[in-house]
């Protein structure tokens, strides 16, 4: 037993602990504290050790910044990931404990003779439309909202509504790519031909893109014709106004989502040009008399069935009747995602989106009502699109035509919420493989990696060529850590 004078030393001790400096009490974990980004989703934070942002940078100014930061980066063994608005839904924007490059803006240059226009990949679209507005052009094909990065449309090859296109990266003629060892590299269909099909809907795992070579169409003052089509009649209907039409230039179709009457109706949306072209077009415009109520009706769906009826009354019945039209091609392709803000915090919209045959088009429709009416989330919309053929990418999503179903969801931002949306998405992607089909990438990581390989037949080439081409994994993001690593 200690002496009762030791014991007085011990207690005398112990008290001055809380005042000794930390250096002489035990060694301590140093570390600078961590830079927290999301996405979309408000559902991927992730840690990062550092974001760097390089904001409307001259060509070789870009470059330059984009070499140090990889040098950095593989110096310290840190993966690299580069984006624009971070709209992807499951991190692949998000390198964890990396580099984060945020690429905002830089140099436009429009060749009007070649009816092409180079652009750094940190524009916007709005940005695009804007410069090319003026001159009397608009883009071939880009996303249906003006908030995305142009090099993040290629990146994971997005795809619009003008027809009779594929995803966006069958109108890109070129790009310039710096790989991982910093070797600035030209990629097209004829020069480096493989890394463009990879790079092509390759979620940046393969470098980062400094610009592109895309093509532009002449911008048209283009009048819409509404169709009520029967959901099992849609797929033929929608087929046949395109291709049996040339004047077609646009086109989407929509259907009922209301539980009651859920996928029961259906309407098919044509533009056409008018037949008066004035010189020059009316300036781009982004926002029409009924968009604050659309808004409104829109977020009053989630939990309301009443208000699904009638924002499918107001889309089917109402909109066709007090049309504002003629359009400009730009300002149909003009509209910001904040249309249609969620502003619940408990909330969250989550998007999916499925490509199928149109001969299996009924099939699907049938997996749907089958699954869907069951989740808890909300399901608030469904647009559909047609997606030409387009074998160039190594991960493609139409090996053959598709009709594209982009389906947007309200989810609660809660563990139950998060399982629901996860056991939905599981279910709908079994049942759209079994019919030939493929489900969309860049959204929550909820599929199993062998759906990945069944819905993308490439993936262990895609994989291999990745560890080929960066064989230290500079690259990486989360999504490349939950399919691919």
């Amino acid at each position: 037993m200690p002496s009762r004078r030791t014991f007085l030393r011990s207690v005398a001790a112990t008290a001055m602990l809380p005042f000794m400096p930390s250096f002489m009490l035990w060694p301590r974990a140093q570390a600078a504290p961590r830079t927290i980004l999301n996405d979309a989703s408000r559902l991927s934070p992730t840690p990062v050790m550092s974001h760097v942002t390089i904001t409307k940078p001259t060509t070789d100014d870009l470059i330059a910044r984009i070499r140090a930061e990889l040098k950095e980066a593989t110096a310290e063994k840190r993966p690299v990931a580069a984006s624009v608005a971070r709209h992807s839904m499951g991190g692949q924007s998000l390198p964890r404990d990396g580099t984060a490059i945020t690429l905002d803006g830089g140099e436009i240059e429009l060749d009007t003779a070649g009816k092409t226009y180079r652009t750094a990949a940190g524009n916007r679209w709005s940005t695009i439309i804007a410069t090319l507005d003026p001159k009397g052009f608009s883009p071939a094909v880009m996303q249906s909202n003006a908030d995305f990065g142009v090099g993040s449309t290629f990146c994971v090859n997005a795809h619009g509504w003008p027809v009779p296109y594929g995803p966006f990266g069958s109108t890109v003629k070129a790009i310039r790519m710096v790989l991982a060892d910093g070797t600035l590299l030209r990629c097209s269909r004829e020069e480096n031909a493989e890394l463009f099909r990879l790079a092509m809907g390759g979620y940046g795992l393969f470098g980062i893109i400094v610009d592109l070579e895309v093509e532009m169409v002449p911008n048209l003052l283009l009048t819409p014709t509404f169709e009520r089509v029967a959901p099992e009649r849609f797929a033929e209907r929608f087929t046949r106004a395109i291709d049996g039409d040339a004047k077609v230039k646009m086109a989407y179709g929509r259907m009922s989502v209301s539980r009651k009457n859920f996928l029961d109706d259906a309407l098919l949306v044509t533009f056409r040009p008018a037949i008066e072209q004035p010189a020059p077009l009316p300036v781009v415009t982004t926002s029409t008399k009924l968009s604050g109520v659309a808004n409104t009706i829109y977020r009053a769906q989630t939990g309301w069935e009443i208000a699904k009826g009638l924002r499918w009354f107001m889309e089917s019945r109402l909109g066709p009747a007090i049309a504002e039209g003629p359009y400009t091609r730009n300002s149909l392709m003009a509209e910001p995602v904040a249309n249609l803000a969620q502003k619940d915090l408990r909330r969250t919209d989550i998007l999916h989106e499925y490509f199928v045959s149109p001969d299996r088009f009924g099939d699907f429709l049938t997996a749907c009502r089958d699954i869907i009416p069951k989740a808890r989330a909300e399901f608030l919309n469904v647009t559909l699109r047609n997606v030409a053929e387009d074998r160039t990418p190594a991960l493609t999503i139409a090996a053959e035509r598709r009709i594209a179903a982009v389906m947007s969801f309200s989810q609660e931002t809660s563990p139950e919420g998060e399982i629901d949306m996860m056991r939905m998405t599981e279910a709908l992607i079994d049942r759209v493989i079994a019919i030939g089909g493929t489900f969309y990438l860049p959204y929550r990581l909820h599929a199993r990696r062998d759906q990945v390989e069944k819905a993308y037949p490439a993936t262990a080439d895609f994989v291999a060529a990745k560890r080929r081409y960066d064989p230290g994994l500079l690259f990486r993001n989360v999504m490349w850590d939950a399919y691919f690593a």
